[in-house]
Order: C-alpha cells, then sequence, then structure tokens
C-alpha cells in the first residue's frame, strides 16, 4: 500500500508502514473461577442495592478471581467472602445440601429441630420462630432467643446455612444448643424429629351464648399453604362459623406468593403489597375475585410474626379487612428470589423490598398491632385457650364486633 504525496511539485508514492498493536490473549477461566463468575453476574443484575454495600462490584470479582481457587471447597468460600461484603444476612450462598434442604422446607418434610433461624446485624444467631409441634417449640425455645453455640460451636464461626445444617439430622439423633435469652443463658439438648410441614390447623369454637368463631393457625407459608387454607374456610363456613381469628404469632414467612394468594381469600378488591426494585420501580399484588367470607376477623400476632406473615397481616390491616392483636411483629421487609447455579448450588439474592399497602415499609420496625396485648410464656397446648390472653383479646373483640354489626 502506498501514499500520495507532492513535494517539490513531484508526485510520489510512499509506502505505508503499517503497524499493529498485539492484544493480550484472552485467558480462559477454570470451572472454579467460572462459578464465581457465574454468582457475581446474579448479583450484579438483580441485587436490590445497586451501589452494592457501597463498593465497586467489579473490583470485588476481580479480587476473588486473583485468590487460588483450587477446587469446591475453596470456590465455595470465595463466593461466602464475596456475598460476604454485602453486609446483608439475607443474601447468601447454598451449597447443593444446603439447596436441596432448603427446597424440601418449603414444599416436602423436614427432620430436624424445627428452628427458624436469621442472624442480627451484629452477626449473632437470632431465632425468629419455632416450627409449631417441633422439638424446639416442646423445649420452649422462643423467638429472639439467641443460638450461642451448636455441639459446642461458638455460632459466630459458621454461616446461617451451616447453622441450620447443623440442627437438622437423622430422626433420633441428639444436638445441643446454648441459648441465651435477656442475659440468661442455658443448655437445651434436643432430640430432632420429623417436623410436620402441613401448615393449618383449623377448629371451630362455639357455644349456645357465644359466636361461632373459626379460629385457624398457620404456621408457615409452604407449597401447601393456599390450597389447606382455603379447605380450612370452607369447612368453617359449612360449620357455621360467623367470624374467625387468624393466628400467625411464631409464623417466620416462606413463599411470598402463598403469602399473596391467602390474602386473596379474605379480600375482593386492594392492593395486597407493593414491591419495590433497585430502580425504585413499584410493582404491586392486587386482590381481583370474591373472598370466601366477609364474617368479621382477628389476626393474632407477635415478635416471631415475620416475612410473608408480615404481608399477610399488613394487607388486612391496611384494607381495613381485620384487626389486628397481640405484639409487634418481627420486622424482615426484605424479599429474596432463589438462583440455581450450574453445578447444583444456589442463591438467595435480596431482589426488592416490600411496602404495605398504605406504603408502609416495615423492615426493622414491625408491625404494631391495632389492639397491643402482651403474653406470658405459654405451651403450645395453651395456644387458643382460656390460659391465652392475647386469644381471649381476639374473642372479646369479635364478639363487640358482631354484636355492633347484629344492630346495623
Amino acid at each position: 500500500m502506498y501514499k500520495r504525496v507532492f513535494r517539490d511539485g513531484i508526485l510520489l508514492l510512499l509506502p505505508i508502514v503499517l503497524t499493529f498493536a498485539l492484544s493480550r490473549p484472552a485467558i480462559a477461566l477454570t470451572e472454579e473461577q467460572k462459578l464465581v463468575s457465574e454468582a457475581w453476574r446474579l448479583v450484579n443484575r438483580t441485587y436490590l442495592d445497586d451501589t452494592f454495600n457501597h463498593q465497586n462490584w467489579a473490583v470485588v470479582r476481580q479480587t476473588i478471581l486473583k485468590q487460588q481457587l483450587v477446587d469446591k471447597d475453596s470456590t465455595y468460600n470465595a463466593i461466602e467472602q464475596m456475598l460476604a461484603s454485602l453486609d446483608d444476612p439475607f443474601t447468601r450462598f447454598l451449597r447443593p445440601e444446603q439447596y436441596r434442604s432448603l427446597q424440601v422446607n418449603t414444599s416436602g418434610e423436614l427432620t430436624g429441630v424445627g428452628l427458624q433461624i436469621a442472624l442480627t446485624k451484629t452477626g449473632q444467631l437470632e431465632v425468629v420462630a419455632p416450627i409449631a409441634g417441633s422439638p424446639a417449640e416442646k423445649a420452649g425455645i422462643q423467638a429472639h432467643d439467641q443460638i450461642i453455640q451448636i455441639d459446642g460451636i461458638p455460632t459466630t464461626k459458621i454461616t446461617l446455612d451451616e447453622a441450620a445444617a447443623r440442627m437438622r439430622g437423622a430422626i433420633g439423633s441428639r444436638v445441643s444448643l446454648m441459648l441465651e435469652r435477656q442475659g440468661d443463658s442455658r443448655e437445651i439438648q434436643l432430640v430432632r424429629d420429623r417436623i410436620a410441614l402441613n401448615p393449618v390447623v383449623a377448629e371451630l369454637r362455639s357455644s349456645a351464648q357465644e359466636v361461632p368463631i373459626g379460629y385457624i393457625r398457620l404456621s408457615q407459608f409452604n407449597a401447601n399453604a393456599v390450597t389447606e387454607f382455603a379447605r380450612a374456610i370452607a369447612q368453617l363456613e359449612k360449620q357455621g362459623a360467623e367470624a374467625y381469628i387468624l393466628d400467625l404469632r411464631n409464623n417466620p414467612g416462606g413463599l411470598l406468593q402463598a403469602g399473596i394468594e391467602i390474602a386473596r381469600l379474605w379480600l375482593d378488591q386492594g392492593t395486597i403489597v407493593y414491591t419495590v426494585n433497585r430502580q425504585g420501580i413499584q410493582g404491586s399484588f392486587e386482590a381481583f375475585g370474591s373472598a370466601l367470607t366477609h364474617d368479621p376477623l382477628v389476626v393474632l400476632v407477635n415478635q416471631g410474626t415475620a416475612s410473608a406473615s408480615e404481608i399477610l397481616a399488613g394487607a388486612l390491616q391496611d384494607n381495613d379487612r381485620a384487626q389486628l392483636v397481640g405484639e409487634k411483629t418481627f420486622g424482615k421487609g426484605l424479599i429474596q428470589s432463589l438462583f440455581n447455579l450450574s453445578d447444583g448450588s444456589g442463591l438467595a439474592v435480596t431482589i426488592a423490598k416490600y411496602e404495605t399497602p398504605n406504603h408502609r415499609d416495615i423492615h426493622k420496625l414491625g408491625i404494631t398491632p391495632d389492639r397491643v396485648v402482651s403474653l406470658e410464656a405459654i405451651t403450645r397446648e395453651q395456644l387458643g385457650t382460656e390460659g391465652d390472653q392475647q386469644y381471649q383479646a381476639a374473642v372479646e373483640l369479635l364478639r363487640s364486633t358482631s354484636v355492633v354489626a347484629e344492630h346495623s
């Protein structure tokens, strides 16, 4: 190739010297690095906080990839380290066995002690609620108890999912928990058992002098919750229920969609919940059909009422469909989505926050009941009886509501 140049009136054809910048050959990622990158991309695309806890998320990836990732264990540790930089206990890595266990927990049987747990801001393992009828509930473990050790291992040295895995195990096997409540510590020996995952208990409560009350206790929002709940209402309606008490105490939540669908069973119309993503874009879920009943409703809540339970309670309260009785709820207003990774592990990623129909953000604040009633520690057998002050307050409220309705 030549370029044309005029010099002193003479046309010269001068050769063009081409130079090429040699690009550095792309370095192929190892399988371990690919898994880290896969996890990083999922968080990069979906995580609620687009500042990633005020850090450069791309630099975090580069730093992690420089580590010696020689096997699955070192790779998993690296992903956990990467997610820990977000300072969000609800966004976490799930090793294959943990991911499978979580899927079972929302859809099938579970063997263990029956505790729903979370990490506090200080990294302390905390009880959200014991599952109804579980060994943990029978031993008297309560919401907000701190779990200090599991079989002698400090919980500050293990992840949330490692703690859950250590409490699961074969039926009949034992596990030791060191608990702390209001400064007092004690050790409890628990025997693992099969945890019943049918979350609905329903019964008609009536006498000749009282309004027939349908009492429904919902222990968690799993895949069976909506069907079982609708069946319970239908049965109670046939039995003549004229008012309802919905007991959400110590319900730690579960599937978001289950909470929304159960709200629709009570509402003809209205917003159930707003969701807000990282762009600030609001979505909403609405009631759009016919409620199964329009009878008066009271909802029982306490410090163990969390997540999807708070969505349901907030929807019923803000739509004036129910009054809440009990104690302030737990205060978890974040929504996680599960993602499976290519090797069978998974991620739980905080993708949005939710607001009640009146745009209340209850994260770390909880929902305050319409009527605050404290409750001394009682056994599971005492729930919904004369020894249950919160239940008795709900009954009295329904009696007065029904009397007003009869004379209106």
